[in-house]
C-alpha cells in the first residue's frame, strides 16, 4: 500500500479525530480510503449522466419520458 504525508486544516484534523474516538473509524487512513471511495462511487455517476447528456444532445430528441429517465437515473445512484 502507498504510504503518504498529507497535511490538515484544524477543523477538518478535530473531525477526522472526532471520527476516530467515536470508533467510527480505526484510523485516520481508513476515513481517508472510504472518503476516497464515495468520491471514486460519485464520479462514475457523474460521468453516466454527463454521457447521457452528451448522447441525448447529440441525438436530438428521445422517447424517454421525464419518469423514465429519473428512474432510470436514480437506479445508477441507488445501484
Amino acid at each position: 500500500m502507498a504510504r503518504q504525508s498529507i497535511s490538515f486544516t484544524e477543523p477538518n484534523d478535530e473531525w477526522l479525530k472526532s471520527q476516530v474516538e467515536s470508533k467510527e473509524y480505526a484510523s485516520k487512513s481508513e476515513i481517508i480510503n472510504d472518503l476516497i471511495r464515495q468520491a471514486r462511487k460519485q464520479q462514475v455517476q457523474v460521468d453516466w449522466i454527463r454521457a447521457k447528456l452528451e448522447q441525448s444532445e447529440n441525438s436530438g430528441f428521445t422517447d424517454a419520458s421525464k419518469d423514465q429517465i429519473l428512474k432510470e437515473s436514480k437506479s445508477l445512484i441507488n445501484g
